[in-house]
């Protein structure tokens, strides 16, 4: 799990320093640029319908973790619009929570015991 937790952190720090130094460079404008590769139905925009599947399957999951409750569904919906950048600070945050368990990670604590 430590691994797992590094791995996290590292993914959060580098996304995170990324992701600032884009905004300060184009703006926060990316919805235009998103959908715009997608319309042209070249290799960018397929690369973006294929992550925009990935976010709407995070969201899902994260929201059906916390059973598809008040909570469960802002996570879901911060999953979604925050990417990986949301879910790896979600991911090790959860890890300490649940004190390691994988069952209890993957599925929520709720879960775990069934």
């Amino acid at each position: 799990m430590i691994l797992f937790r590094v791995f996290l952190a590292f993914v959060f720090v580098t996304l995170a320093g990324y992701t600032g130094v884009v905004i300060s460079s184009h703006g926060i404008d990316l919805l235009p640029v998103f959908f715009g590769d997608m319309a042209k139905l070249a290799w960018p925009g397929q690369f973006n319908l294929d992550f925009l599947c990935l976010l709407t399957l995070s969201g899902l999951w994260v929201a059906h973790r916390h059973r598809f409750r008040a909570t469960g569904l802002l996570l879901g919906v911060c999953a979604f619009f925050g990417g990986a950048l949301f879910l790896s600070l979600y991911l090790l945050v959860e890890s300490f929570r649940v004190e390691g368990s994988v069952a209890a990670l993957l599925l929520g604590e709720h879960r775990e015991a069934a």
